[in-house]
């Protein structure tokens, strides 16, 4: 069974979940069904400001759905709380994300 499948379970029961929904779209993602993992990843991104890894994901699956005006800012969004958070190896792979659009 794929890892997607047993979020999907989860976020059948409780889709407000968060968590799950952040975990659906994480393994949607690694699954290679990036335009799948978005509306569950914007939902994570909505739900929380400071929330730095769905942004991540999501702005690199609007750029694999072919979508980088979206992504933007986003990615751009991801960075300054990667800086904020003090979380360097995010913030570089930002950077480099970003510099490419």
């Amino acid at each position: 069974m794929k890892k997607s499948q047993i979020f999907q379970t989860k976020v059948d029961e409780q889709p407000d979940n968060s968590l799950f929904r952040f975990s659906l779209g994480q393994a949607l993602h690694e699954e290679g069904a990036a335009s799948e993992s978005i509306p569950h990843l914007q939902h994570c991104a909505d739900s929380r400001e400071d929330w730095m890894l769905p942004r991540i994901l999501l702005g690199k699956a609007l750029l694999q759905a072919g979508r980088p005006s979206e992504a933007k800012p986003i990615l751009e969004k991801a960075l300054n709380l990667a800086v904020e958070q003090h979380h360097d190896d995010p913030a570089g792979e930002l950077r480099a994300l970003i510099a490419d659009l």
